[in-house]
């Protein structure tokens, strides 16, 4: 008889455990997607804030040419700007060296750029 209850009642626990895991996801996925603002120095992927050649504008313009992304360094930490939106990639090539105020969604040490201002 024993066995019979719990046959019964595991398809219901396997439901609300599903239901409590999706509940869960949905809360950690939420919270992870929220927009942040940061404000530092506009820089780049490979140097970060120890520019190794020129002033730190010619070192980030220098290396963002060879393929480096632009970075603000907040700072000791250098966060990654993700952006495909050639009016942000503007203002970060002219504020390169310069502070900036960015806002976006941080995912590890990349900021999907959502806005870029001049400080």
């Amino acid at each position: 008889m024993n066995t019979a209850l719990q046959l019964r009642h595991t398809p219901l626990l396997r439901v609300m455990a599903v239901v409590v895991f999706t509940l869960l996801a949905g809360t950690g996925v939420g919270l992870a997607a929220h927009k942040q603002t940061f404000t530092g120095e506009v820089g780049d992927a490979m140097c970060g804030n120890k520019h190794m050649e020129g002033t730190p504008a010619e070192c980030t313009r220098t290396c963002v040419s060879k393929g480096s992304k632009f970075a603000l360094v907040v700072g000791e930490k250098v966060y990654i700007l993700d952006t495909a939106n050639q009016t942000f990639l503007s203002t970060l090539n002219k504020q390169a060296g310069q502070k900036v105020t960015v806002t976006g969604t941080l995912d590890g040490d990349t900021i999907e750029v959502s806005s870029v201002a001049a400080k």
